[in-house]
């Protein structure tokens, strides 16, 4: 484990500010992102951007009328945006349920999610630096990681998460780790958040996966699992396919590498979901 910890400090980036510099290098590649788009995807990139900020403004005016009133206005008009969003998108169900209407679909949470039979648990420690015990109160991503430790396991780097209650010496942990063999461990209950992905902690699920060479590209077995997983989280919380995104979308760091630096890859990863 004490490879581990050398190895490991910051890999979630939760404790690390990055500059104006690195923020404009951020903007700059949205920028470029956005460009690349075709015209009838920045179509719906921008209905959602258009959606976001009218729900964001009724929150506001609902907040003012108390309580009670809110909760009573924000369930008309998120369900009048949602049979709208639907008729514009060709919006599906989950299980019965409307597709959500938040940036790429989400969940409001009511209570915990249990994982399942194929996914172990292994809960960290409660404490403040890797299991602060917040509540995740809604899901609209899912961000995918890579460990950055060259073939450690996933029990490592859960133990790793573990030892943090002790040592203190960063703020990290993720929901899930896959395994080099395909083993998934769960660390954090999905309605709590774990420090992962910077400011999207409070909306997000993590997954962590590991890796056996520096490359950081993932063995057959982890990244049919992380198939599999992130398959069963977009239906579990309504996500659209452009929920999945990965660190890098976040902060601009190199997370995770390989489908940082091979963009094929990542395209070639969100088609197996869909396949899955």
């Amino acid at each position: 484990m004490g490879n581990v910890r050398k190895m490991r400090p910051g890999a979630s980036g939760h404790g690390k500010r990055i500059s104006e510099e690195e923020r404009e290098a951020l903007r700059q590649r949205r920028r470029a992102y956005y460009e690349s788009l075709s015209p009838e995807e920045k179509r719906a990139f921008q209905e959602r951007r258009r959606r976001r900020k009218r729900i964001q403004k009724l929150r506001k005016m609902a907040l003012s009328g108390g309580i009670m009133l809110a909760l009573v206005i924000i369930s008309v008009i998120g369900t009048l945006i949602q049979h709208r969003g639907k008729k514009r998108s060709g919006g599906t169900t989950v299980s019965g349920t409307p597709a959500a209407t938040q940036d790429f679909g989400g969940t409001q949470l009511s209570g915990p999610v249990t994982a399942p039979d194929w996914v172990t648990q292994s809960l960290i420690r409660v404490n403040e630096y890797s299991r602060p015990g917040t509540k995740l109160e809604q899901v609209n991503g899912i961000v995918v990681h890579y460990v950055g430790n060259v073939g450690t396991t996933a029990e490592n780097n859960r133990n790793y998460f573990d030892s943090l209650a002790d040592t203190g010496e960063t703020s990290a942990s993720s929901h899930f780790i896959i395994g080099l063999e395909g083993e998934i461990l769960q660390c954090v209950p999905m309605d709590e958040i774990a420090y992962a992905s910077n400011e999207r902690n409070q909306d997000t699920i993590s997954i962590e996966c590991c890796h056996p060479g520096a490359d950081g590209k993932f063995t057959d077995a982890t990244y049919d699992s992380l198939v599999k997983l992130v398959k069963w989280l977009e239906e579990t919380y309504h996500l659209q396919p452009e929920s999945v995104i990965r660190h890098y979308d976040v902060t601009g760091k190199e997370c995770p590498k390989y489908f940082v630096e091979h963009e094929d890859a990542w395209k070639q990863f969100r088609r197996d979901i869909a396949l899955e």
